[in-house]
């Protein structure tokens, strides 16, 4: 394949997270893979303790490289992004590459359980807002989509009508498709959506599988957009997505308890 992407996402020293679980993915599926790190990690947070680089400057300096270079994309993926400085450069270099034709896959990384992360304040969801706008497809969980929206924040559970709601709340700050995970629905949880290429919303229920590890949302984001670059609607990408995480998470129990991370290589021995 000849398609290049871009993921700007933190880069951990130990843990299948951000870019060390969508590096693998997209290159086990052919993608020309470019690495951009908000940030340098010692290992994943479930630890609990963690050392952190602020990476700003080299994404600066690296960027003006690849331009004098000529690099282009794709498609441009991003995830945790560390800081306001940081979060408004990522935006400006966002809209220079959806100019050039570069599809935009927002992970707004900044929450979930009903809580936003240490160090999130509302100017960063409001920052984090205006580079939603400029996505192509925007990938937050339920508690980042109810900040985002300013609706929801502290629902347990939620009906049907009210995450429609919010994925209309998020496609008129400008969002083009929304995907919305780990919504906690009524009846049990569910992934809602809404493809803006076809005007089509979907919602997809999944049996939970009671087993917590770092990563889900990168390889949601990473498997998803595989699909889309291989001409899937969005609907089919998502549910291609799901039955691949729930067939790794099966697999992970025993590798994740000895080894506090999950083993990718578990979901590549039979990715079809």
């Amino acid at each position: 394949m000849d398609e290049k992407i871009l993921v700007m996402n933190d880069l951990p020293g130990y843990g299948k997270v951000a870019l060390a679980a969508s590096e693998p993915i997209l290159s086990h599926f052919g993608y020309h893979v470019y690495n951009l790190p908000t940030a340098l990690v010692s290992n994943t947070l479930n630890y609990g303790k963690f050392q952190i680089l602020d990476t700003t400057e080299y994404m600066q300096g690296a960027v003006a490289v690849w331009e004098e270079l000529g690099f282009t994309f794709d498609a441009v993926m991003t995830g945790f992004i560390l800081s306001a400085k940081q979060l408004a450069f990522v935006k400006e270099y966002c809209k220079k590459q959806a100019k050039k034709g570069a599809k935009i896959i927002v992970d707004p990384i900044m929450g979930d359980y009903g809580s936003l992360y240490n160090g999130v304040s509302e100017s960063t969801v409001e920052q984090m807002r205006e580079l939603c706008s400029i996505a192509d497809y925007v990938v937050p969980n339920f508690t980042e989509a109810a900040f985002l929206a300013g609706q929801y924040e502290n629902q347990e559970t939620v009906y049907e009508e009210q995450v429609w709601e919010l994925i209309d709340k998020l496609k008129e700050q400008g969002a083009g498709s929304v995907v919305i995970t780990s919504v906690p629905w009524e009846k049990g949880p569910a992934v809602a959506g809404y493809d803006g290429e076809k005007g089509e919303r979907f919602f997809l229920p999944y049996e939970y599988i009671p087993v917590r590890f770092p990563g889900t949302g990168d390889i949601f984001s990473s498997l998803m957009t595989v699909k889309l670059l291989q001409g899937e609607g969005l609907k089919e990408s998502i549910m291609y997505t799901m039955k691949q995480l729930k067939k790794l998470l099966k697999v992970n129990v025993e590798y994740l308890e000895q080894h506090r991370e999950l083993s990718l290589e578990l979901l590549f021995r039979e990715d079809e």
